[in-house]
């Protein structure tokens, strides 16, 4: 009989350690090192099915004689998803997504696994059959290409994978995975590690995309360790709160595209919605003008936004003015505060600022900087905007109004939803004809009060 080998791994970090201690030197954390056995087994943790062909290079090959031809890309038919991705699944590629108990990981992937038109495999070792059911029938009840399993331990998944052959896997979720060639318990990080190995090797092997949904921790990080967010091809973030409806999905890592792109969802009785105007959810509706609010035109990767700021500017009662700033960078509204008093001569050393961007929605696009000084100033004199105006421009800290790229793109779709006024930067090369919406160069800040105060 083999010899049972244990270690120690940090149940923060991941970092292993022959023994115990009581401080992980990587992370800090105290008391996160626990004991693991890590006996394996000399043999194959997947074995590829005779029906594959594999295609792996098994020798060297130089640059320019690798086959460059581009892989299509398996469509979602969810726009949103698609778009995240950077235009599809890619055959082979390991998706994790990440996000909140509750936020609505498990039904994302199960509404796409029932829209898609490939024989898909969908792993739950969470819920059972009858319980995926129940909430497949409120999604979409007709498709005959998702299989239902719910199984925890790799082998007994890779057998029903041998005999189905899906050409998509999507297993909720990793942490609940076991393989038999490690003696520890699930969600521990040698399990975590093992799993995920021989996913990717399934995966890369057969050409057959994974789709993971992860636990993170009560940090916000993807539970496990970091290594696995370095093992997969892409990570998705899904975002939110579920006291709102809207969810907002992300990708902090993608080798097959950007990650700048932005998904919106809308949480339905009957599912996830895509939300392919998110202007018109970020914009409020009001009956009556109120001062301190501005439209500013931003970008999320390639995708033009509409969104609102809003801003409040009072008295301080204490001695110390409050500074506070929702979904925008706090030190750039204090050197927003800081221009307004040195160059346009406000005085607001003694008031209470606070501000937000609605929808929930965290932006650092530095064009908006213009909005934020329309509100702030509109909430100052208390003088409300014009409805119709919105604001593309970024606040140097002379004063001077500095252009912003791609400006031309969030002077249309500003156009499209209405706007009669946009101000940008004197400085911005521009050559757009017949537009209907009125551009307004402004080269510093003082160009800006007589429209606003």
């Amino acid at each position: 009989m083999a010899k049972v080998k244990t270690t120690f791994f940090c149940q923060s970090c991941g970092s292993q350690y022959a023994k115990w201690q009581g401080q992980c030197s990587a992370c800090k954390a105290w008391n996160t090192i626990v004991e693991e056995v890590v006996q394996k087994e000399e043999k194959s943790n997947w074995k590829l099915p005779s029906s594959h062909n594999s295609k792996r290079i098994s020798k060297p090959l130089k640059i320019k004689e690798i086959d460059a031809s581009k892989e299509a890309r398996m469509n979602t038919f969810d726009n949103e998803f698609n778009r995240v991705l950077g235009g599809g699944i890619v055959p082979g590629s390991l998706t994790l997504l990440g996000g909140e108990p509750g936020i609505g990981k498990s039904t994302l992937l199960l509404q796409i696994s029932l829209k898609l038109p490939y024989k898909t495999l969908y792993v739950s070792g969470e819920e059972s059959q009858k319980q995926i059911k129940m909430r497949a029938e409120r999604i979409s009840p007709d498709n005959d290409n998702c299989y239902i399993l719910t199984e925890t331990k790799t082998q007994n998944i890779f057998k029903q994978i041998e005999a189905l052959e899906p050409e998509i896997v999507i297993i909720d979720s990793i942490q609940t995975l076991h393989s038999d060639y490690i003696e520890s318990s699930s969600g521990s990080i040698s399990q975590i590690k093992e799993c995920t190995t021989e996913l990717i090797k399934f995966a890369k092997e057969t050409a057959t995309p994974v789709l993971l949904i992860g636990h993170i921790t009560k940090d916000g990080n993807i539970a496990g360790p970091k290594i696995l967010e370095h093992m997969v091809d892409t990570v998705l973030q899904f975002e939110g709160d579920r006291n709102h409806v809207f969810r907002i999905l992300r990708a902090s890592k993608n080798r097959f595209g950007s990650t700048n792109e932005l998904g919106i969802y809308e949480m339905q009785g009957s599912g996830l919605r895509e939300v392919s105007n998110p202007s018109e959810i970020l914009i409020s509706k009001k009956d009556e003008d109120l001062s301190g609010n501005a439209i500013a035109s931003t970008l999320e990767g390639i995708r033009p936004l509409m969104i609102e700021v809003q801003a409040l500017v009072s008295t301080a009662v204490y001695g110390t003015p409050q500074r506070s700033a929702t979904g925008f960078n706090a030190k750039r509204l204090n050197m927003l505060l800081a221009v307004l008093e040195k160059r346009a001569g406000f005085r607001l050393g003694a008031k209470d600022v606070f501000l937000n961007i609605t929808g929930g929605i965290t932006v650092d696009d530095p064009a908006i900087d213009l909005a934020v000084v329309a509100a702030i100033l509109s909430s100052n004199e208390d003088v409300a905007l014009q409805r119709d105006f919105c604001f593309a421009a970024e606040v140097g800290l002379s004063g001077e109004i500095r252009p912003v790229q791609r400006v031309e793109q969030r002077i249309m779709e500003a156009e499209k939803l209405g706007f009669s006024t946009i101000f940008v930067s004197k400085y911005n090369k521009i050559s757009l004809k017949n537009t209907t919406i009125k551009i307004q160069l402004i080269s510093k800040i003082e160009d800006l009060i007589g429209f606003v105060v």
